[in-house]
């Protein structure tokens, strides 16, 4: 069987390949650019951009199935820019499933898309927790817009189904652990509120895990087909001790000091102006949508997922962290 998977350069995009090639499959990526360890892998590569329409088509020909996990990321940037690789690009996707014959896509969403300004969330589904009204952070925005069409394009010619992972971390991560150290080391580290909010985390094979465990059940007609799942650890920790923990995984020093919530609030609304106003570069250090995020109780109830596909996370928190401490500490022995 050959699988499509867009952005498969990426964190989850690298476990989601390696996890497929494990698992005798073929493996097409659709990226932006090339990446040696995917041709370790095996991997066949396409460059090309989302926004594109033949070249995502083209890159789908011969696919049994669709892995769309390529997106847009973070907190700051032009609305149009988060549009076109998260709603246009997924429409494309959608595009070339149907124009290939592909019969299933497994979308990875976020739970970003729920986003209430600062309504806690204690063990929701998505049949309990509502979109998010309003979103305030492009990302998010765009995020809702493509996981409404790829639920809406669920049919008797093309199964679709939607996941929303937590907060992915663990071995490999490029993204959140190197922020969360750097800013950590400088002592520019700080919780927002006191750092009690249980929120939930996905160690990232788990997260690669419960997309495998989608696509082996997706067919028309299955129970998982045209809907949306949350996908976490099933393990609510503080924003206190998961930050903490992934710092002392990786060597650096933890973090004690807070900023009350209006404050960082306020201090998000003046960064979001001045970054419109200046040229200044990269995101900044605060907005109101991640003052939100970070202050607020989230975490979710994974029992649709192991009723409707079988997930059960494989890895947990104790040993994802034991598993990052020994990359960390194998990482630091080799830097020069």
């Amino acid at each position: 069987m050959k699988i499509l998977v867009t952005g498969g350069g990426g964190f989850l995009g690298q476990a989601l390949c390696r996890g497929l090639r494990e698992r005798g499959f073929e493996v097409v990526s659709f990226n932006r650019g090339r990446y040696p360890v995917l041709e370790t892998l095996g991997v066949t590569q396409v460059q090309g951009d989302l926004a594109q329409r033949d070249s995502v088509i083209a890159a789908a020909q011969g696919c049994d199935a669709v892995i769309h996990n390529a997106a847009k990321a973070g907190a700051w940037g032009s609305y149009q820019s988060y549009h076109l690789a998260n709603v246009v690009g997924t429409e494309n996707v959608i595009a070339a499933c149907r124009a290939n014959g592909i019969g299933r896509l497994v979308h990875t969403s976020t739970p970003s898309v729920t986003h209430r300004a600062t309504h806690p969330v204690e063990g929701g589904t998505a049949d309990t927790v509502p979109y998010g009204e309003h979103l305030k952070a492009p990302y998010a925005a765009t995020k809702k817009i493509a996981e409404q069409a790829v639920l809406a394009a669920n049919d008797a010619s093309l199964a679709t189904v939607a996941l929303r992972p937590r907060l992915i971390w663990g071995v490999g991560d490029n993204q959140l652990l190197p922020r969360l150290v750097e800013r950590a080391k400088a002592g520019r580290l700080r919780f927002v509120g006191d750092g009690e909010n249980r929120i939930d985390t996905t160690y990232v094979d788990n997260a690669a895990q419960a997309h495998f465990d989608a696509l082996a059940h997706l067919a028309p007609g299955a129970a998982c087909a045209g809907r949306a799942y949350f996908i976490s650890n099933g393990e609510p920790m503080t924003v206190r001790e998961i930050i903490n923990s992934l710092l002392q995984a990786a060597g650096a020093p933890t973090v004690s000091k807070t900023i009350p919530f209006g404050v960082a609030y306020a201090a998000g609304v003046v960064c979001e102006g001045l970054w419109h106003v200046l040229p200044l570069q990269g995101e900044p250090p605060m907005t109101r949508f991640l003052a939100e995020q970070l202050s607020t109780t989230h975490w979710y109830d994974m029992a649709p997922a192991r009723r409707d596909f079988g997930y059960v996370p494989r890895v947990n928190i104790h040993e994802g962290l034991m598993r990052l401490k020994v990359a960390c500490t194998q990482a630091a022995s080799i830097t020069p």
